[in-house]
């Protein structure tokens, strides 16, 4: 385990050095620090899903030799056993190609009962095994014969070699062990180290929003695993198509130079994919309406540029930590908020959601991986350039 752990580290910074900063390169901005400023409503003070008061994150990058460029990422919606306190959720599908392990019974109780868990497509039974293994051993739990197990994934198949199946046991508890209340790493990292978005390197992104006091002063968190396509879009400026790599160009570009179908239709489908959205809140909801802050999510995603094609998983996991279940005969109840109160949640979802997604891109680095495939990062000074062109990017005060 010492050699396998030693030499995952060196293959790391191997890899930082080929592919991330080398010289005097600067760290990759995220979308705000950028001037990229979605929507009207403020963050909060990390701009992260861990805004939300007792939500914790944590990652487990697996890099190894040439062809392993994968990870788990965890998120915790309490510091508590989630088992013996449930914590009201809902499950939202926008196109169902994809495997959500736990998603019914979620949507037929309503509650959460595990940390939520986002690996790749044929990890989900191994971080499944592995993360119900870390719930029955927790302390009061020593009866517990059932855990719905909570796992989401994207396929990171293109850079990583998604067949041997590398992420375990090990992976998993060292993502629940990372877990902090703090700020969030994102980018090529944990559940996102293989992903791809828009034909760019994607990843893991978070992004707040907090309601006015006026409005409750609630606060909801985002955070995506983004391997998806479609036509990047950034605050309405068309920046997949000002860079040439967006979906149905090969198509469309054949129609305009006369080739012919045979001679486009080999061209990938790189709109595929999948995105996981997970969305945290303090505002006291229940599953129901939480089901309905994770539709929003859908919009903000929209938004991005994403059509949600036949062969991408989207899913939206939705929970709430303020009305915690204690036990099937002990309850804390708080006054739920009326449907009329939603409303600004709504916007909060929709909004926190693009950011997320744009952060995914913004962080991400340029990876090489399986069958020396590559995926380059999104070029950030052409596209601040884009931005600029479209005026959709606030200058800096």
């Amino acid at each position: 385990m010492a050699l396998r752990t030693a030499f995952a580290f060196i293959s790391l910074l191997a890899l930082m050095n080929q592919t991330s900063l080398s010289g005097n390169e600067k760290p990759r901005p995220r979308a705000r620090e950028a001037g990229v400023i979605v929507g009207i409503l403020p963050t909060g003070r990390l701009n992260a899903i861990t805004d939300v008061k007792g939500v914790r994150v944590g990652h487990s990058t697996l890099i190894r030799g040439k062809d392993v460029r994968t990870g788990v990422t965890a998120i915790l919606p309490h510091e508590g056993n989630l088992f013996q306190e449930k914590v009201p959720a809902a499950v939202f599908v926008g196109n169902g190609f994809g495997k959500l392990m736990g998603s019914t019974q979620v949507n037929e109780l309503g509650e959460i009962e595990t940390p939520i868990l986002l690996t790749n497509t044929l990890n989900v039974p191994r971080v499944a095994d592995a993360l119900i293994e870390w719930m029955l051993a927790l302390p009061g739990n020593e009866e517990v014969r059932s855990v719905n197990a909570l796992v989401a994934e994207t396929n990171d198949g293109f850079l990583n070699d998604i067949r041997g199946r590398h992420v375990g046991r090990e992976e998993v508890f060292a993502a629940l062990r990372s877990a902090r209340d703090r700020e969030v790493e994102e980018g090529s990292v944990g559940a996102g180290t293989g992903t791809m978005a828009f034909g760019f390197k994607g990843g893991i992104g978070t992004a707040s929003r907090v309601l006015p006091q006026t409005l409750g002063g609630y606060t909801v968190g985002v955070l995506v695993q983004t391997n998806f396509g479609g036509v990047l879009s950034i605050n309405g400026a068309p920046v997949g198509r000002e860079l040439g790599n967006y979906y149905l160009k090969d198509k469309l570009e054949g129609q305009k130079t006369g080739r012919g179908k045979a001679e486009t239709q080999l061209q990938p489908d790189r709109a595929d994919g999948s995105i996981i959205i997970v969305v945290a809140t303090d505002a006291p909801v229940d599953a129901r309406n939480l089901k309905r802050m994770a539709a929003r999510a859908m919009l903000g995603l929209a938004r991005t540029g994403s059509p949600s094609t036949n062969g991408s998983g989207d899913y939206v996991i939705a929970f709430s930590t303020q009305n915690r279940v204690r036990s099937q005969d002990e309850r804390r109840m708080v006054q739920l908020l009326g449907n009329e109160a939603m409303s600004p949640l709504f916007l909060a979802v929709v909004e926190a959601t693009e950011e997320a997604i744009y952060n995914s891109l913004f962080r991400a680095t340029t990876v090489e991986g399986r069958d020396g495939h590559r995926a380059e990062a999104l070029p950030i000074d052409r596209t601040l350039e884009i931005l600029k062109k479209y005026n959709a990017l606030t200058p800096a005060k």
